[in-house]
């Protein structure tokens, strides 16, 4: 008896240490989601600094209906996030899965693509009714991120998908540069402009996370998050989160998220300057050479160059755009695939040129 009663008790012991472990396992994938997609907006009204789009769509999902959408703007300022939210609103958890199809750069979107997929995906008819009673749209959603990376032959084929599947499927298209988009494709949707979120929205962004997370932070540290982001509310969140993942509990302050940013210090910059300033080609050498052993990246030190030369009341206009012309140079140079080391030293010789002459 007593051998059966253990038996008994060994077995009903054993759900409970799965029950305890699938709990463990929940909670560590709770706090491993990334904080972007933690707090991606979930409805439309959550989505910052950005009053006409979400105006527009609010008037539509009331009609719930939609016309052929083209969002565009820098990246980081909430484009996917809204058109999400948007479409979270108009189906409902339930019918969000089969109504979407989102396509981003990171698959293949040739023109063999917009033939199969986007179009099999435009060609099914739509099925299922909202279980909260309220209006379910009788269309799909296809999103297409990024996507002025799509070849032209692939945007000329979409263009007859959009217009043989307007009754059963409407488009939105999210690009960074609508000049890469082809015409037909953008007199076919409405225009939504995303602006740089301010930086007061991001600081409040900012701080609303490190509030529900229990950060430590300091004032400065949270500006330095909004500058170094510039204006891509994406990136600060990940700076953050990156910081707090290195702190493990202490105080986030300025320089760390300077240092996990990448950003080149001030001295750095002021001693490279320095460096042109002396007319010492050796010592500009050497400060070039110190800074690419650093591992810094070439781009961020001509970005921060520009910023600091533009503001030099040392140098006259005409200087200043000689040295702005080579900075264009160097940046498409480093694009194309350049030696830093290289295009650093021309850049810095060409600004000890200027200088001396200056001097």
């Amino acid at each position: 008896m007593q051998a059966f009663l253990k038996g008994t008790s060994s077995i009903s012991s054993k759900p409970q240490k799965d029950k305890s472990a699938a709990g463990t396992s929940a909670e560590i994938k709770i706090k491993s989601v990334p904080w972007v997609e933690k707090y991606r907006p979930k409805c439309v009204d959550e989505v910052a600094f950005q009053e006409e789009v979400v105006a527009v769509l609010k008037k539509s999902l009331e009609g719930a209906d939609l016309p052929n959408l083209l969002f565009y703007g820098p990246p980081g300022t909430g484009k996917t996030s809204t058109i999400l939210a948007a479409a979270r609103e108009l189906y409902g958890p339930e019918l969000f899965r089969q109504r979407v199809l989102e396509l981003n750069a990171s698959d293949e979107r040739g023109i063999q693509v917009v033939r199969e997929k986007v179009k099999n995906f435009a060609q099914l008819a739509v099925a299922g009714t909202r279980t909260d009673g309220k209006l379910c749209p009788p269309f799909k959603i296809v999103i297409l991120d990024e996507a002025d990376s799509m070849t032209n032959a692939a945007q000329a084929a979409l263009r007859r998908t959009m217009e043989k599947q307007s009754k059963t499927t409407r488009f939105c298209l999210i690009c960074n540069y609508v000049s890469r988009i082809i015409e037909p494709l953008t007199s076919r949707c409405s225009k939504f402009r995303f602006k740089p979120l301010s930086d007061t929205v991001q600081e409040e962004r900012l701080l609303d996370i490190c509030q529900k997370e229990g950060l430590h932070y300091t004032q400065e540290a949270i500006k330095a998050l909004v500058q170094v982001s510039e204006g891509d509310l994406r990136k600060a969140i990940t700076f953050l989160q990156s910081c707090a993942r290195l702190m493990g509990g202490l105080e986030i302050t300025d320089s760390i998220v300077v240092e996990i940013a990448g950003v080149v210090s001030d001295r750095m910059i002021d001693n490279l300057l320095q460096s042109c300033y002396s007319s010492s080609f050796e010592k500009l050498e050497g400060s070039v050479k110190n800074m690419i052993n650093e591992g810094f990246a070439a781009t961020q030190i001509i970005n921060q160059l520009h910023d600091n030369l533009v503001k030099r009341e040392d140098l006259n206009d005409k200087q200043k755009s000689a040295i702005a012309e080579k900075l264009a140079e160097v940046d498409k140079c480093l694009a194309d695939g350049a030696d830093e080391y290289l295009q650093l030293m021309a850049l810095c010789s060409v600004i000890m040129q200027h200088i001396t002459q200056c001097n």
